[in-house]
């Protein structure tokens, strides 16, 4: 029994449409694979800008403080300058004409206290 060319072309042509039926069913089924991990890998991608707007937080609650840390440290630093140049120009100035006079005593009960200290500690 030969075959006419509609029942040739015919079986042709459902051939050519199971071949591409099948290969459509690889691709959806391949393409909801990529969209279920694409979905894992959103959710992963969410729960990790959550960490890191967290982290942003911290950080710039940490610079607040680093920016407090610095001004009182500024402040610090001019009031320890302020009291050098008081006691530069205020008190050892005027007092450096009585220095050489002070410096001798000063050393002098230096070593009393030193030896009150060795002897009290049995040295």
């Amino acid at each position: 029994m030969p075959l006419t060319l509609n029942q040739l072309l015919l079986l042709i042509l459902t051939l050519v449409a199971v071949v591409v039926a099948v290969y459509l069913v690889r691709v959806l089924a391949q393409l909801r694979r990529v969209t279920e991990e694409a979905e894992k890998t959103m959710v992963e991608v969410v729960g990790l800008v959550k960490n890191m707007n967290e982290l942003n937080g911290m950080i710039k609650d940490r610079l607040v403080n680093l920016g407090e840390f610095m001004e009182a440290s500024k402040r610090t630093a001019v009031n320890l300058s302020e009291a050098s140049f008081f006691l530069t120009t205020r008190v050892l100035r005027p007092g450096s004409k009585f220095l050489p006079l002070m410096l001798p005593l000063a050393s002098f009960f230096w070593k009393q206290i030193r030896k009150r200290k060795e002897k009290k500690h049995g040295g």
